[in-house]
């Protein structure tokens, strides 16, 4: 391997670390978008089982 690809491939992992680094916190973003999403509808899901429950037995 003489320097001409020895310099191609430093610059394309380079270029590659610093896609990685721009799309990471995107990904990570969008995760704890989605776990936030279920716990919301996890709450809300036992929040109408507390109240569907309740409203039957003092009826």
């Amino acid at each position: 391997m003489d320097t001409a690809h020895l310099e191609g491939l430093i610059g394309m992992l380079t270029v590659l670390g610093i896609l990685v680094l721009l799309i990471l916190p995107s990904i990570i973003g969008i995760a704890h978008d989605r776990r936030v999403d279920r716990q919301i509808r996890k709450a809300q899901q036992a929040h109408r089982r507390y109240f569907t429950t309740t409203a039957t037995h003092h009826s």
